[in-house]
């Protein structure tokens, strides 16, 4: 198995190289529009998401060609929220993966309609592309999609914390909102990736989607502590916006040091949950490692 950093790099070039193609092309009409959704999508991000996907395909043997398409319209999603988050009517942030924000090197409508561009076209990618053998499957999958993207899922993540600025709310309210906002694409992508090949029975479907719920978390509550801990150049996004806005963070109710200890505790629970698998899970493995180790 090649090194991890290496697969990591390769699964990046991949994914640039899928999206570029997917994405219209850059001066096709409406020019701006599709300049946006290529600003927004292509050059930067670590692609965790796609590589979730990636990893997941591996332990159901899935074809690479179902698991590129899918993987990128995770990506597309992803990318999609991003700019609707940096907006003024939600966090009002100007810097994005180290450059300006999409709504600030085009403007604030230019941006809202490449994320509108950018959810429809992954899901017209998810649902003209055949990822299963089984059409059911394939349903199965865009339903998965469908949630995590909607009030249950990202968007509905997002206005419970538009809605608890400044307010004190318990863990278990966090927790709820973050398994919406940032738990529910990160689930998305393992069992899409999964299910783009052999099917895999039930009960290892259930450990898969334990691995995503906790490694999902994970990865909220290690932004929370790199907002106090890293700084903008590292981050490529401006940090401590959520302490400014006063918004409730992991760290904020439980402290520094506690937030660092459930993260590892997410991460063992979420290694626990793959017990079952062999080596073909070791992708995953690394990545639940990668995702509480990193530093950005």
């Amino acid at each position: 198995m090649t090194d991890f950093q290496d697969w990591a790099r390769l699964v990046a070039i991949t994914m640039e190289q899928t999206l570029s193609s997917l994405l219209p092309t850059s001066g096709s009409n409406p020019q701006r529009l599709h300049d946006a959704m290529r600003y927004a999508t292509l050059g930067g991000g670590k692609r965790v998401r796609p590589m979730l996907t990636f990893a997941a395909g591996l332990v159901a043997d899935a074809d690479i060609d179902r698991i590129k398409v899918a993987s990128a319209a995770v990506e597309m999603i992803h990318a999609y929220s991003l700019i609707h988050d940096d907006l003024p009517c939600m966090d009002d942030d100007v810097l994005r993966r180290g450059r300006p924000t999409c709504h600030i090197e085009f403007d604030e409508a230019t941006a809202l309609l490449a994320g509108d561009s950018l959810q429809a076209l992954a899901f017209e990618l998810v649902s003209t592309h055949k990822l299963s053998d089984s059409a059911a499957a394939q349903l199965k999958m865009i339903q998965i999609f469908t949630r995590a993207c909607g009030s249950h899922g990202m968007a509905g993540g997002q206005a419970i914390d538009l809605a608890n600025v400044g307010i004190a709310i318990t863990l278990p309210e966090l927790e709820f909102m973050h398994m919406q906002k940032t738990g529910a694409l990160i689930r998305a992508a393992v069992l899409l990736g999964a299910q783009c090949g052999q099917p895999l029975n039930e009960q290892a479907m259930q450990h898969l989607d334990r691995y995503a719920k906790c490694i999902g978390l994970a990865f909220q509550v290690v932004d929370d502590v790199l907002d106090c801990e890293s700084n903008t150049e590292k981050l490529g996004k401006t940090v401590g916006k959520d302490q400014d806005a006063n918004k409730p963070t992991y760290v904020s109710l439980m402290g520094l040091a506690p937030a660092k200890q459930f993260a590892n505790d997410l991460l063992n629970d979420a290694l626990d949950s793959l017990n079952s698998f062999d080596a073909k899970a070791d992708r995953l493995r690394q990545l639940a490692e990668f995702i509480v180790s990193r530093e950005h």
